[in-house]
């Protein structure tokens, strides 16, 4: 049976499933794991339905191993950011919120707009993309336990210290995990090699960026890239009497955002390029936080600039005007 969509409200135990053709919906209700996924594709089988568009939220890990398990069954799937969903409903008045209710909101959401198909990553990223998340927590661990040192009382100072250590360890052990893994992938060396010609990137920022920025493929142009990560400029205008100050956009790819906010640091005290449109931002009047995320902005034109071209960074380029 054809036309039909598939709405998934995902959650870490569950995940509520609407499924939406001829202008009805039914429902199912799934474990989120292995037997779940087998238990919605039999429930779909029993309503005749062979191929489904299925769509589903980007949240995290909670829905990534149903949206694989889909696209490897031959399923379409799209994997779309919470906020339009939010004004898809808003667009439709909603005032009752549930996972079932989610569910079906989805569905009419690609019903509707039809959103663009998912391409899932490759095991080489999905493996690089698990290190580097978990580097992250290991390292807020590791922050929250040097901050509690300093009103900690002193029995236990010293147990937090040997978790600190631990945490230490464990740190390393992953960065040395993720070299290898970047070692014995040709296409991961490569690009690590291309981003680690860019001033400012540091060999720590270079596998996040390697894990969350995979594929450059769905991306056209630089301005594209900039509202992925969710650093393009929000501005609120109105008639002649509402103008709001302009401000980040932040619908957007937060693990990317925060990755490149050390970068845009250290771009200006090394790079001559950031260097020169800092002081130019500064003179305009700028306050910080504006220029850092005209920095930020400026970073990703030159990371999609080397990742695509293949090419060294060049603080020399000037692009060929027609």
């Amino acid at each position: 049976m054809s036309g039909a969509v598939l709405g998934i409200d995902i959650a870490k135990q569950k995940f509520d499933a609407a499924l939406l053709i001829d202008g009805k919906t039914r429902h199912k209700t799934c474990k989120n794991s292995a037997e779940g996924f087998e238990a919605l594709m039999l429930w779909l089988e029993k309503q005749g339905i062979q191929k489904v568009h299925a769509c589903l939220e980007a949240t995290g890990n909670y829905g990534e191993d149903l949206a694989i398990f889909l696209h490897d069954a031959g399923h379409r799937v799209s994997v779309v950011n919470p906020a339009r969903i939010k004004g898809f409903a808003q667009s439709e008045l909603l005032r009752t919120k549930t996972d079932k209710l989610d569910a079906a909101l989805i569905a009419r959401f690609c019903m509707a707009l039809k959103p663009d198909p998912w391409k899932p990553p490759s095991p080489e990223i999905r493996f690089l993309r698990a290190l580097v998340r978990r580097i992250e927590s290991l390292i807020d661990m590791r922050s929250q336990e040097k901050n509690r040192i300093s009103t900690a009382h002193k029995s236990v100072i010293f147990l937090i210290k040997e978790h600190i250590a631990y945490l230490d360890r464990e740190i390393e052990k992953i960065r040395r995990q993720i070299a290898d893994l970047i070692g014995q992938n040709p296409h991961l060396t490569r690009r690590k090699e291309l981003l680690d010609s860019i001033p400012g990137i540091g060999k720590a920022t270079i596998p996040h960026i390697l894990a969350e920025l995979d594929d450059l493929e769905k991306f056209t142009s630089v301005p594209e890239m900039v509202a992925f990560i969710g650093l393009a400029p929000k501005e609120t205008l109105s008639g002649s009497s509402i103008k709001g100050k302009p401000r980040l956009c932040k619908i957007g790819h937060a693990r990317l955002r925060k990755a490149l906010y050390m970068p845009a640091l250290v771009s200006i005290q090394c790079n001559p390029v950031m260097i020169a449109f800092y002081n130019r931002l500064k003179e305009k009047g700028k306050n910080g936080k504006v220029i850092v995320c005209a920095i930020m902005r400026k970073l990703v034109h030159v990371i999609f600039g080397v990742l695509k071209s293949g090419k060294m960074y060049d603080p020399d380029y000037q692009p060929n005007v027609a």
